[in-house]
């Protein structure tokens, strides 16, 4: 895929990870839908870059929020042929802890927030790519979701969030297989450990051990590294049904 002149929409697109992709692809001469919670910073984010982004309020908890997006994506870019997710959230709890069990709605929320909303962005954005005319090679589309290591390297007190990121990470291959009759690729990347907002009231000497943990390059990773390899997924017409590991080879230990 060109992305110079596509259409492209960024679920969690005002911050962190969303923001750098954003920019990224702007950069890149794409046109960009950017969709968040956080409707005042996606707005200001949209009018830095200018002509090339919008800017829409979008939970992606709700099919109402997601659909509504995507459809006002496609009236003002013409098209979408680029789909990113990285909305999401984390929780810190135990299975069993001090005070008893692990509380069920925190579990709820964070599935619905990184499961269920990861799950509306990739079928009302497929739905709407599924509406293009092929490429050459017959692409209508392409579709990149947020996992974590974490679905592999679940820590101490990461249940929620390994089991919600676990779950995007099982439902890729099937959805890459469900959509390639119509010409529609998807992949997901796993971060590692990544300087993000999420991070960012840390401690300067917490946010250095973190780092420390790395093998290489021994330090956060950054945000455009991750805006890159969802650029070159887009453009790499064979990556398909894949989750790809952006880690810096370190294998999170269970503290």
């Amino acid at each position: 895929m060109d992305l110079s002149g596509t259409g492209a929409f960024v679920a969690g697109g005002a911050s962190g990870l969303g923001e750098a992709t954003v920019r990224e692809l702007v950069s890149r001469g794409a046109r960009v839908a950017i969709a968040d919670l956080n409707e005042d910073r996606a707005a200001a984010l949209a009018s830095e870059l200018g002509g090339d982004a919008v800017a829409f309020r979008a939970d992606v908890t709700s099919e109402a929020d997601v659909e509504a997006a995507v459809t006002g994506a496609v009236e003002r870019l013409g098209e979408l042929r680029f789909t990113v997710n990285c909305a999401g959230v984390g929780w810190a709890e135990r299975t069993v802890g001090r005070e008893g069990p692990h509380q069920l709605q925190p579990f709820e929320t964070v599935l619905r927030i990184n499961l269920i909303g990861t799950f509306n962005v990739l079928r009302f954005g497929a739905a709407a790519m599924a509406q293009n005319e092929p490429s050459t090679e017959g692409e209508r589309g392409v579709v990149v979701l947020t996992a974590s290591i974490a679905a592999y390297d679940g820590q101490v007190g990461q249940i929620a969030y390994a089991a919600s990121k676990g779950g995007v990470v099982g439902l890729t291959l099937p959805a890459a297989r469900d959509l390639a009759p119509q010409g529609i690729r998807v992949c997901t990347i796993a971060p590692g450990t990544f300087d993000t907002p999420l991070l960012a009231a840390l401690p300067q000497e917490a946010r250095d051990a973190l780092g420390a943990q790395i093998p290489f390059p021994s330090r956060l990773g950054k945000p455009p590294e991750y805006a890159a390899l969802a650029c070159h997924i887009a453009e790499n017409p064979m990556l398909n049904g894949e989750t790809i590991r952006l880690d810096g080879a370190l294998r999170m230990p269970p503290r």
